[in-house]
């Protein structure tokens, strides 16, 4: 493309000037004034269409009113990508301001700030300094009027606007601009999205101000990466505050929302996880005063009961007390503590919430988002929707045509949609269904190759090293990585198929996604810990009349750990939810740092002066519109672990507070120093991840009722000691013994019995006629040999009406709190209301001053006022206006 189109001489010398003596790590056009709101990049080929659609984009862009300044290939480091840069002059930017609504300064804000933290010496370690914290003046705002420029305070027309608008207004502009000629108007080539897809442009990216280790030599500058790096990007700030409103004023109220959702969600978090670290010691230090673990550990009890095997074939026989370890490892989670923890967190969950609708409330009032509606963001439609519809109809609350889709198109989109998004959940389950199948398998063949393993003579992790936790430990790594691999492709598939619904709004274009992304995100990730939790070990049948996964499979359906299922749960729990995190980790900082160093590995040797600040930035990765996407949705689904299943494993919300101690500053880090700067763009809450997180905290009290109920022991033990125990005083001795029934050997079936050599050595079937397994069936030879005793339906009902009653008093408190908390505090309802009447007050004087003027250049006039017959002088206008 040409230079002289653009006004500049190729050939003269003021490329020859601006390179030897102008820094090129610069925000502004070679004259030094007019500030670099946008850039665009691409490299000239030989296919003449694309260079049509730049002639005639650029040409659009400049009837729009943009100024442009095109960099030479000669002047960027590869030698042949050209650099368009892009500025927004004051008239396009007071226009489009009005356009949108932007609010703008009109009075500094005289309200007292009344919020004194008690003690407030003892977070001076924790704070930023002001300027960071504050880095404008709290002002009066109202939106923009380019009518009425006089009524705002505008000291400088050139800075406004900050940076971040400057770049959402243009971007505005870009996503319309049409790139063909007027006299040929087809709607579906404009914007630069499909620029970009089709090769046109490259890139598109607003400029960092600075490099992040260092000022800007620029004195107008405002070097405000450098100060977000310097005090919030490093990991060794992880114990200050967050400069959101410096985040907010650099990168927009959307990633601004977002970070101080995942600010005050981790600070959350120290609460649940200091009670769950108290429940996890209680466990550890009570484990001496449990009597059933005694008597499990006990040779001369659980030494002398023999066990009935575990699989067919491959098991033999075995001792309870071999469990000793395991039972040790189950009690840190099943205990006392499990259920008032389980409780504990269905009432945290609606805190957390109610205090967030809070500080949201406060974040809209300070970031003057208290009258703004998505709706009016959002008034502008999609321009994917625009160019799709061919149809148009007239709104009946505007009255102008505008495009629409007809009902059968999205019915038809829609119902696709549904069925693709089925497919990959039947794909999930089916995945699920693999690795259970994997698991019955595995676990007879590792309880053969195990028996006379080597690791069983280690001292430290021999008798920790057994099949079942084999088996458990290898299925859930298998797990997650099928999950991984799943989502990779379910990513683009869910975009692919949400780009189809063609929505019509970016705010519904969001939540089709969310909605999308999320439910089958549940689906994988969790399907496992539900299988666990509440299938595993429940339709196992007994000796002699096993269960099994498919009639003639000769998989028999798995029993739990000996030490119970919620140890296995923890397990299943702690592999994915780790994984996932250390592997989220790897993906969003070492992935972009690597892929950085190696485009950028040239330039580096280069002066600051020659390596200019838009190549410095097309080296960077791009930050693309599902970014904070993807933030949320890897948050919320911790958030689900750590809600869903935490009575099986109450450290979980502490791995999650280490884990996002961790997050908050690898974002920020990626987000200044590894990622171009993202579009600016308006949100006033988290969006659809609301709800979302709403039915999360519903869904997780029935979840830990159920787990507290039918995973872990705690119902029969409670049952056993207020109606089954022996003698008059409470006591679990003989727990053990009742918890087991008994089962004649010699009626094991052949396809159940253990084969030649598989059976221990100290087992004499001469001598050992009857084994014990984990149920409460009658003995043999009883009237109802096999069949449940009643101690069975007592603890069915025993767990059935303590799920009642934990849902209903939970809900219960819950539903108490959140309305006993106000959604939005009272100091801020005053503080709007005042505001708004003082915005009404300073429109009604101005108009009225601005009246005045006008009569007194016109010399002396008249005014009829409504209410009054004769005409009055204008000296009285004032009195008759009011």
């Amino acid at each position: 493309m040409r230079l002289e189109e653009l006004g500049y001489d190729s050939v003269g010398g003021e490329l020859e000037v601006d390179k030897q003596h102008q820094s090129k790590d610069s925000v502004y056009f070679r004259d030094g004034k007019r500030r670099i709101d946008f850039v665009l990049s691409y490299i000239e080929d030989k296919e003449d269409r694309k260079q049509e659609r730049r002639k005639l984009y650029e040409e659009n862009m400049q009837k729009a009113g943009l100024e442009l300044e095109l960099e030479d290939k000669t002047e960027s480091e590869d030698g042949k990508t050209y650099f368009l840069k892009i500025h927004a002059p004051w008239e396009v930017l007071a226009t489009y301001a009005d356009v949108l609504k932007i609010k703008v300064p009109f009075k500094v804000n005289d309200i007292p700030e009344n919020r004194e933290i008690p003690v407030s010496w003892l977070f001076t370690p924790l704070l930023l300094p002001d300027h960071v914290m504050r880095p404008d003046p709290d002002y009066f705002t109202s939106p923009f009027d380019k009518s009425k420029d006089d009524f705002f305070l505008i000291d400088d027309k050139e800075t406004l606007f900050p940076p971040s608008t400057r770049n959402r207004i243009v971007y505005y502009i870009l996503s319309r601009c049409f790139y063909n000629r007027d006299d040929n108007i087809n709607k579906d080539k404009r914007g630069i999205k499909r620029l970009l897809n089709n090769g046109t442009y490259t890139s598109a990216f607003p400029l960092h101000d600075c490099r992040y280790w260092t000022k800007s030599r620029d004195t107008h500058c405002e070097s405000e990466r450098y100060s977000l790096y310097r005090y919030w990007a490093r990991f060794f700030r992880f114990y200050k505050e967050q400069p959101l409103n410096l985040i907010r004023k650099y990168y927009g109220e959307k990633i601004g929302i977002y970070f101080a959702w995942l600010g005050f969600y981790t600070e959350m978090l120290f609460y649940a996880a200091l009670v769950g670290l108290i429940c996890f010691i209680y466990g550890a230090a009570t484990y001496d005063d449990v009597i059933w673990t005694k008597e499990i550990c006990d040779d001369d009890i659980g030494g002398q009961i023999v066990m009935c095997p575990l699989c067919d074939k491959k098991c033999g026989f075995w001792k309870l007390n071999s469990t000793c370890n395991s039972t040790w490892q189950s009690h840190l989670f099943d205990n006392t503590a499990t259920v008032f923890f389980a409780i504990f967190m269905g009432i945290w969950v609606t805190l957390f919430l109610e205090f967030w609708k809070r500080r949201q409330a406060r974040l809209e009032y300070e970031w003057d988002l208290v009258d703004f509606e998505e709706e009016q963001q959002q008034l502008q439609l999609r321009p994917e929707y625009e160019t799709k519809c061919t149809s148009r109809r007239r709104n009946k609350v505007t009255q102008e045509m505008e495009p629409y889709f007809p009902v059968t198109s999205k019915c038809a989109r829609a119902c696709l949609s549904g069925a693709t998004v089925l497919f990959w959940i039947s794909l999930i389950i089916a995945s699920i269904i693999g690795v259970i199948a994997y698991r019955l398998a595995v676990f007879a063949a590792l309880a053969s190759v195990m028996k006379d393993s080597p690791t069983n003579k280690m001292e430290l992790v021999g008798s920790l090293i057994t099949p079942q936790l084999a088996t458990s430990v290898t299925a859930s790594c298998i797990n997650f990585v099928i999950i991984m691999i799943l989502n990779f492709f379910y990513e683009r598939v869910a975009i692919w198929i949400t780009d189809m619904e063609v929505p019509k709004t970016h705010l519904e274009y969001e939540n089709k996604l969310t909605i999308k992304m999320f439910l089958f995100q549940f689906v994988n990730y969790y399907s496992s810990c539900f299988y666990v939790a509440f299938f595993k070990g429940k339709f196992v049948g007994y000796p002699g009349k096993y269960t099994y996964m498919f009639n003639g499979s000769g998989l028999r359906n798995e029993e739990c750990d000996p030490g119970g299922c919620l140890i296995e749960l923890t397990t299943q729990l702690v592999i994915v939810m780790t994984g996932k995190q250390v592997w989220g980790n790897i993906q969003e900082a070492l992935l972009p740092w690597l892929k950085n160093w190696w485009s950028s590995r040239k330039a580096r040797s280069h002066p600051e002066s020659l390596y200019s600040r838009w190549e410095q930035d097309y080296d960077l990765q791009n930050f693309s519109q599902f970014g904070l996407f993807y933030e949320y949705l890897e948050m919320v689904i911790q958030f689900g672990f750590i809600t869903l299943f935490v009575a099986s494993f109450p450290l979980a919300p502490l791995l999650a507070l280490m884990n996002n101690i961790l997050e908050v500053r690898v974002d920020a880090w990626k987000l200044t120093t590894q990622f171009r700067r993202p579009v600016a763009a308006k949100a006033h809450s988290i969006g659809a991840w609301d709800e979302i997180l709403n039915m999360i905290a519903v869904f997780s009290v029935v979840t830990n009722a159920f787990i507290v109920a039918f995973t872990s022991d705690m119902i029969p033990r409670l049952v056993y000691l207020y109606a089954y125990h022996p003698g008059t005083e409470l006591t679990m001795q003989g727990y053990v013994n009742n918890s087991l029934s008994i089962f004649n050997i010699s009626q094991l079936h052949s396809d159940n019995t253990p084969d030649p050599g598989e059976n221990p050595a100290w087992f004499n079937n001469s001598v050992i006629t009857t084994c014990r397994y984990r149920d409460y069936r009658y003995p043999p030879g009883h009237e109802y040999e096999y069949s449940h005793t009643m101690q069975f339906w007592h603890i069915l009902a025993a767990k059935m009406a303590f799920i009642i009653i934990m849902e209903h008093v939970v809900f219960v408190v819950k539903f108490l709190v959140a309305w006993l908390i106000p959604d939005v505090p009272s100091d801020v309802q005053a503080r709007v209301k005042r505001e708004r009447y003082l915005v009404q007050e300073y429109l009604h004087n101005y108009e009225v001053d601005k009246l005045k003027k006008q009569l007194n250049e016109m010399g002396g006039g008249e005014c009829i006022c409504p209410t009054v017959a004769q005409p009055l002088k204008h000296e009285v206008v004032s009195e008759c206006l009011t």
